[in-house]
């Protein structure tokens, strides 16, 4: 089944990272495949990389992407990451798979929604949970699930800043 975790509010990745640590308990394979967050450390992909039942795979740069004009490198780093997740979810060979931040590559043109629509029609027994805000209204519309986080309020909006350990 496909999940989608959507919305302008805080917790879709963690939400899905809450998934993959249910599944380690069981002792399931992960894979956590990240759209446009490569070279930037987490504390979740510090503690996760430590384990053998979890592969991750990096996309992107560690700088800001311009929604609507990406760069060349944006954009051949999310060909790479498409792929990547195709080929993942083809093998089967995990329990679930994250794809975090497939939501906002579409949204912002670094992959067509064709291609995100073709992962649907994969076969595979695992769990495919898909993160990021401005999930399409047809990736939603085939998802088994979809939650939307909203947000109501963010200390963001008094200035403070992302803190280690709760945002990164």
């Amino acid at each position: 089944m496909i999940q989608i975790y959507t919305g302008n509010g805080k917790g879709k990745t963690t939400a899905a990272l809450g998934v993959a640590l249910r599944m380690l308990g069981y002792g399931k394979k992960v894979c956590l495949i990240q759209f446009m967050k490569k070279n930037v450390k987490y504390g979740e992909i510090l503690f996760l990389k430590e384990s053998d039942k979890v592969d991750i795979y990096q996309f992107g740069t560690d700088k800001l992407i311009e929604p609507g004009n990406p760069s060349v490198v944006d954009l051949t780093e999310a060909q790479a990451a498409i792929a990547k997740a195709s080929e993942v979810i083809r093998k089967d060979r995990h329990d679930l798979i994250i794809l975090d931040e497939i939501n906002v590559a579409q949204a912002w043109g670094l992959i067509d929604l064709s291609e995100q629509l073709q992962l649907f029609e994969i076969k595979t027994s695992a769990e495919i949970i898909m993160t990021g805000r401005s999930a399409h209204p047809q990736v939603m519309e085939k998802a088994a699930l979809v939650t939307e986080m909203k947000e109501i309020k963010h200390y963001y909006q008094n200035g403070i800043k992302a803190r280690k350990g709760i945002e990164f």
